[in-house]
């Protein structure tokens, strides 16, 4: 299930002042994923680890909540996805899909 989302940026890299604090709370949520995923969700090359800049915000919903629901094979994201919330999930999947 995807929620409609407010407009947060058409610059996820844009300076904090700029960002509504809808944006700035999707780009937290976000930040947890670079960790894995790569600064800004570019994962390195070569990486097992897909990237997430760029990619469809459905695809990123649908794939968060098949982690979440338990129906998508993972190693971690299963109890990671758990953490969030769906409005999260999809503030986290239209933050992603809008870096380019």
């Amino acid at each position: 299930m995807l929620c409609a989302q407010p407009a947060l940026s058409a610059d996820p890299g844009a300076a904090p002042a700029q960002l509504s604090d809808a944006a700035l709370r999707a780009r937290s949520h976000a930040a947890a994923c670079t960790s894995c995923h790569g600064p800004s969700g570019r994962a390195p090359a070569g990486s097992t680890i897909p990237p997430l800049a760029g990619r469809p915000q459905a695809e990123l919903a649908a794939q968060m909540q098949a982690f979440k629901a338990g129906t998508r094979p993972a190693t971690v994201m299963h109890q990671i996805a758990k953490g969030y919330s769906d409005d999260q999930i999809a503030a986290i999947a239209a933050w992603f899909a809008a870096v380019r």
